[in-house]
């Protein structure tokens, strides 16, 4: 299958119909252009007693099966990354070896690509091109434009592809946050002048289309947390995702303000510190200290913040519920603030990792419960949609990055708001942009691979 010049096309492998390894497919004049390229991980299974989680002996990392585009990938112009989160750039390692094609990202996305293909051997195979915010870069027929827009992460880009049939709107994942403490902000006059430049499809996160009004600011949590951890006793360990980089700034100025010391547990949050401090992203007056000395520290001037929110296997604060972390044992009085919330499968999982907290005498606050706001989602909710409708005009709004309910109910949101189309397809499913809008359904075969024993198995 082979899009001639009178062809646009949008076919998405991964991460339409779910929420996770997104891998997007655009095709137009004898080429295909990648967009993300994702894992995901697999819902828990049974949680035992002591809270460990069986996931039925499946991989413990999967991820959308290329084999369309694996196929065909002397015809793969290069991929585009969006952002650094796990599901939209973590498969890059697994599969590039299937694609061997360009890489373009941001400076921060460029900076965690390249620790993780590091890991594989493979960071002086893959040529990364890094990209700035506002830059053009001609990819085979696609002329593609970097946008500012914000989201729980450095850096995150949407894009504008440019053909001579006609121009898509990608987003991304995003919010409309004017507070975002990190990176780049966005200007609403972007998005007003893709409409006046003609926009043809407009391909949208659809993760918070059920959930009603504005997304939260990353401004917004200061003084929630400030009152949670200064309202504490004992040590106070604080659970986030560990790219939310504003999140962790955010905590080292409360730590400052509470006569706390910072460090971090978990070696994805390490990691992402270290991007960030490379790609100039992290505030030289946020100091840490090393995550050895905290059990040597008087416990009312720890603040720890650590990995473990959805509560994974052998995550630091699964660690530390079970008493077995190396640098120090959580005691009565000690305080957990999960700043974050559950994402769909993993509540059962948390659950255990809470009841284990609470055995410990440790007391609990949970974004569900603290008395001001906590956690701060990165996704649009449906008035922040309705704007990017009115904005960009889109003649075709296609939603993506979502189960079928948040795709629908996005559909709903750009009809009311006067785009002529919405058409909600699913994973293999081809969407005609031009010549004639419409949807061929499961044209590509698709499934999930997973990584076991160093090698690609399929996930049935």
């Amino acid at each position: 299958m082979i899009p001639e010049s009178s062809d646009l096309w949008f076919l998405p492998l991964g991460g339409t119909g779910e929420i996770g390894m997104n891998l997007n497919l655009y095709g137009h004049d004898g080429a295909w252009l990648m967009v993300d390229c994702g894992v995901t991980f697999p819902k828990p299974g049974r949680v035992a007693a002591d809270g460990t989680v069986h996931h039925r002996g499946e991989p413990p990392v999967q991820m959308a099966d290329p084999a369309f585009i694996a196929d065909r990938r002397d015809r793969l112009a290069g991929l585009i990354i969006t952002h650094a989160h796990e599901d939209h750039v973590g498969a890059v390692p697994y599969l590039w070896p299937l694609l061997q094609c360009p890489v373009y990202a941001s400076r921060f996305t460029a900076e965690i690509l390249r620790r993780k293909l590091a890991e594989f051997d493979l960071l002086h195979r893959v040529p990364i091109i890094e990209v700035e915010t506002g830059q053009c870069k001609q990819i085979g027929p696609f002329s593609v434009q970097w946008l500012a827009l914000t989201h729980s992460i450095p850096d995150p880009n949407a894009l504008m592809i440019r053909t001579p049939l006609g121009n898509i709107f990608h987003s991304g994942d995003w919010k409309l946050d004017d507070q975002p403490l990190v990176g780049h902000g966005y200007s609403k006059e972007t998005f007003t002048g893709l409409s006046e430049e003609g926009v043809q499809a407009m391909v949208c996160d659809s993760t918070n289309a059920t959930v009603p009004g504005h997304s939260i600011s990353e401004a917004a949590l200061h003084a929630g947390l400030l009152s949670a951890v200064s309202g504490a006793e004992g040590r106070v360990v604080v659970t986030c995702f560990g790219s939310n980089i504003a999140r962790l700034h955010t905590l080292a100025t409360i730590a400052r303000e509470s006569g706390r010391y910072m460090g971090l547990l978990g070696r994805s949050l390490i990691n992402m510190s270290g991007a960030a401090k490379k790609a100039g992203l992290w505030d030289t007056a946020d100091q840490l200290i090393n995550p050895a000395h905290l059990g040597y520290l008087p416990r009312r001037e720890v603040l720890a913040v650590v990995t473990g929110s959805q509560g994974e296997p052998r995550t630091a604060l699964r660690r530390l519920a079970a008493g077995n972390h190396p640098d120090f044992e959580l005691e009565v009085g000690d305080t957990v603030i999960f700043s974050a919330r559950a994402i769909p499968g993993n509540e059962e999982a948390i659950e255990a990792l809470i009841a284990n907290l609470n055995g410990l005498g440790v007391r609990v606050i949970t974004a569900e419960d603290a008395d001001l706001p906590i956690h701060a989602s990165g996704h649009p909710a449906q008035e922040e949609l309705a704007l990017m409708y009115q904005w960009v005009r889109p003649a075709v709004a296609i939603p993506v990055h979502g189960e079928a309910e948040h795709m629908e109910v996005h559909a709903d949101i750009a009809r009311a708001q006067g785009v002529p189309r919405a058409m909600v397809g699913r994973n293999g499913d081809l969407f005609m942009i031009r010549p004639v809008p419409g949807i061929r359904r499961q044209i590509a075969e698709t499934g999930r691979l997973g990584w076991e024993k160093e090698a690609l198995v399929r996930v049935e």
